[in-house]
């Protein structure tokens, strides 16, 4: 069964068609940019995303959810962060990184970036 792409649909600039935009396409690309800011330990999952992580199938947008209408887009990120690092701070940085990344990659327009801190992680040496 093919995937319904339904969300983005872009007319393309030289005019020779369309440029559809999967919802999963953008939650992949929030999740890169959110793991790539110094203090995110991960991103949170629910309960069906650790159990398909534990049998090795693994999401990179779990804890992600991409809301697009009228080529705008609204995230819900859920992330760990790393002990010793200013939350505020380092969610300010997430919301900038997933924003430009999202915008500079698709062309899309976000909205908002709405983070979620589940848990601090303390690293064991």
């Amino acid at each position: 069964m093919e995937k319904e792409i339904k969300n983005v649909d872009t007319v393309d600039e030289q005019g020779i068609g369309t440029v559809q935009i999967a919802d999963e396409v953008v939650a992949v690309i929030v999740g890169i940019a959110a793991t790539e800011v110094d203090g995110v330990s991960a991103l949170d999952g629910n309960i069906t995303n650790e159990i398909m992580s534990k049998v090795g199938m693994k999401n990179i947008a779990k804890g992600v959810k991409v809301e697009i209408n009228n080529n705008k887009v609204a995230v819900d990120v859920s992330l760990t962060v790393e002990y010793g690092y200013n939350i505020p701070a380092t969610c300010a940085k997430v919301q900038e990184k997933i924003k430009n990344t999202v915008e500079n990659m698709t062309g899309l327009k976000v909205t908002d970036v709405n983070v979620h801190i589940s848990g601090v992680e303390i690293q064991k040496d």
